[in-house]
C-alpha cells in the first residue's frame, strides 16, 4: 500500500508524546508498506533527524511554517469557526505542496495524526482517509479552562467549543478514526464514537529496562516541560504536595526532567536547593534510573502518559491520578498507586520512601502490568488492520 502520513510535528526525536506515538506506530507500518512522510514544522529541523527518518520512510517532506504566517492565519481565525489549533496548522503554500505530493505520489490511503492535520486532505479529496484523534483536545483544553487565569477563560471556551464541533465533523468525514484510550473515545461527543477503534500506545521494553542504579533523588517527574498539564501538575506537586511531605523529610528530593521547562518550572530550582530542573537530557533513562518514586499528580490533561509506562517499564513504582490512571489501566494499589488529595499524595510517598519492600512491590507489579499490555507491535497491527478495512457505510 502507498501511504501518505500527514503530521504537525517531524516525530524525531522522541520527546514529546505525539511524536513517540507516530514514530512507533509508522516505522512498523513502513516495515510493509510504501510511507510517504509530510511533516509540519514551526522549527528548523536537524538534517540528521531526517536521515534518521529516511531508514525507513520511503520518502519524506517537511513543510517549515514560518512564525508571520502563524500569527496572520490565528487572526484570521478569529473570524471563522476553526480551532486556533487547526488554524495554527493550516497554510495555503503546505496545501500546495500537499496537492502536488498526492498528484505524484497516488496514495492508496492518507493517514493524519490529530485533527490539527485534516484541513489538508478532508475537503478535497476522495481518498480513503484514517484519522488519529491521539487523544480528545476538546476535553483537553475544557479541563485547561478550569484553571487559566480568568482572562484567558473565554478564549478557552470558544476554543473548547470550536474544537469539539471540528472533532464531530472529522468524524464524518474520515472513513476511520482511532484513539489513544477508552476513556478519551467516550469524551468525543459524536453519536457513534463507539466506531472508533481504540489504539494504545506501547512501551520499547528493550529500550526501557530496569538498571541497576544507585539512587540519587527521592522523586521524578518527566514530560515535555513546556505543556500545560505536565505545567500543572509539577507545580501541585511543589506547591502543595511536597511541603507535606517534607513536615516528615525534610530532605526529599525532586528531579523535574523533560524539554523545554517553563519560566514556572525553572523558578522551582531557583528557589529550592533539593529540586533539579534538568531539561530535556540526551537519555531518559538515566532519570528514571536515578530516582526513587515516580510522581505524576496529573489534574488536567488528556490521553495516555508515556511517562508511566516507560517508568513502570524500568520497574519503578508510580503514584498518579485516577484521571492518568484512567487511560493506562493499572490495578491500583497493586501496580500502581493513586492520590486525590495533597495528602494522600503525600501519605503515598510517605510511605514508599520509607519502605523498600513495599517500592519492590508496587514496581514488580507495575512493571509485569506494562510488558503484559503494552506494545508497539501489537498497536501498530491494530492501526495496519483498521487501515485495510472498508469503510462503513
Amino acid at each position: 500500500m502507498r501511504l501518505l502520513v500527514l503530521l504537525s510535528r517531524v516525530p524525531f526525536p522522541l520527546e514529546k508524546g505525539d511524536k513517540l506515538r507516530a514514530y512507533h506506530l509508522i516505522s512498523r507500518l513502513a516495515r510493509r508498506h510504501e510511507v510517504y512522510l509530510f511533516c509540519l514544522s514551526d522549527t528548523r529541523t536537524d538534517p540528521a533527524h531526517i536521515k534518521h527518518l529516511k531508514s525507513f520512510c520511503a520518502h519524506i517532506e517537511v513543510v517549515h511554517i514560518g512564525r508571520w504566517r502563524i500569527l496572520l492565519k490565528l487572526l484570521t481565525a478569529v473570524l471563522t469557526r476553526l480551532p486556533f489549533q487547526v488554524a495554527y496548522f493550516h497554510h495555503g503554500h503546505a496545501q500546495r505542496r500537499i496537492d502536488q505530493v498526492i498528484a505524484e505520489f497516488r496514495p492508496d490511503h492518507v493517514f493524519c495524526q490529530l485533527v490539527r492535520t485534516t484541513e489538508y486532505v478532508r475537503r478535497r479529496y476522495s481518498l480513503p482517509k484514517t484519522l488519529d484523534y491521539m487523544d480528545t483536545l476538546s476535553k483537553g483544553m475544557e479541563r485547561r479552562t478550569e484553571t487559566a487565569a480568568f482572562h484567558l477563560r473565554p478564549i478557552f471556551r470558544a476554543e473548547t467549543r470550536r474544537l469539539i464541533r471540528y472533532e464531530n465533523l472529522m468524524f464524518d468525514q474520515f472513513d476511520h478514526a482511532v484513539i489513544i484510550s477508552a476513556q478519551d473515545r467516550d469524551y468525543i461527543y459524536h453519536p457513534w464514537r463507539d466506531r472508533m477503534v481504540v489504539v494504545p500506545n506501547g512501551v520499547d521494553t528493550e529500550h526501557f529496562t530496569p538498571q541497576e542504579v544507585d539512587p540519587q533523588y527521592d522523586l521524578l517527574f518527566t514530560g515535555n516541560m513546556n505543556y500545560p498539564p505536565n505545567i500543572d501538575s509539577v507545580l501541585y506537586l511543589v506547591q502543595k504536595v511536597l511541603p507535606i511531605v517534607r513536615r516528615q523529610r525534610p530532605a526529599t528530593t525532586l528531579l523535574i526532567c523533560g524539554v523545554d521547562p517553563s519560566a514556572s518550572v525553572r523558578d522551582l530550582a531557583k528557589t529550592d536547593p533539593l529540586i533539579s530542573v534538568s531539561g530535556w537530557v540526551k537519555d531518559i533513562r538515566s532519570s528514571y534510573a536515578s530516582s526513587r518514586v515516580f510522581v505524576a499528580p496529573m489534574q488536567i490533561g488528556t490521553g495516555l502518559q508515556n511517562k508511566l509506562l516507560e517508568a513502570m517499564a524500568m520497574r519503578m513504582p508510580c503514584i498518579t491520578s485516577a484521571l492518568a490512571n484512567n487511560a493506562v489501566g493499572a490495578p491500583p494499589g497493586d501496580a500502581i498507586l493513586i492520590g486525590e488529595t495533597p495528602e494522600d499524595y503525600a501519605t503515598l510517598i510517605l510511605g514508599l520512601l520509607s519502605d523498600a519492600g513495599e517500592r519492590a512491590r508496587i514496581a514488580a507489579s507495575g512493571y509485569a502490568f506494562v510488558r503484559a499490555n503494552f506494545d508497539w507491535d501489537r498497536a501498530a497491527e491494530a492501526l495496519e488492520h483498521v487501515i485495510a478495512t472498508p469503510a462503513q457505510a
